[in-house]
């Protein structure tokens, strides 16, 4: 699948992806790419975050491609049963472990816990090994579980701006290998 032939919606997490964020790159890169726009980026309310997530999905026009970052994973499949478009696939980088009592803020938690079926559409997972919101076994025992291939990124923290990720462009050659096999 070429980036033309789809609709890329960028899913940020809590607080957004900032301007050096790799999604905000990637958004002015991808030219179908458009961000899932939330209310309230510092007070997320599963139920509002899921159903703009639906209402971008189903006002799509072509095949649905989600590149979702962290908070905005769980936001994207929490979802699933309000889309009535479908997905082509799924990038999904950073999850976090939204049902772990230790997650900051707590209010996070409202978004879990993760669905453990298939996803009915191909995904990656794409996980770093020393992730302050969730560990890498946590990804790797979701990714078994969705059906998802999982993309270790080594030491690389949240794969946010704030761990060196701006550019990102180890993850945007994952992307491009995995749009072609879509």
């Amino acid at each position: 699948m070429k980036v033309a032939d789809a609709d890329i919606l960028i899913v940020p997490g809590y607080t957004n992806s900032g301007p050096d964020h790799w999604q905000t790159r990637w958004q002015a890169r991808l030219s179908t790419a458009r961000r899932v726009e939330q209310d309230s980026w510092a007070k997320p309310v599963r139920e509002d975050w899921t159903a703009r997530f639906a209402e971008c999905v189903n006002q799509s026009k072509r095949p649905v491609v989600v590149i979702a970052h962290s908070l905005g994973v769980a936001t994207a499949l929490q979802a699933l049963p309000q889309c009535n478009r479908k997905i082509a696939g799924a990038f999904l980088v950073a999850p976090p472990e939204v049902a772990n009592p230790g997650i900051r803020p707590r209010h996070l938690m409202t978004f879990g816990p993760y669905n453990e079926d298939p996803l009915p559409f191909p995904s990656i997972v794409v996980a770093s090994r020393n992730d302050p919101f969730g560990s890498f076994e946590h990804a790797g025992d979701m990714a078994n579980a969705w059906g998802s291939r999982l993309v270790d990124a080594g030491e690389a923290g949240h794969i946010n701006a704030e761990s060196g990720h701006g550019p990102w462009p180890e993850g945007i050659m994952v992307l491009a290998r995995f749009l072609s096999r879509l």
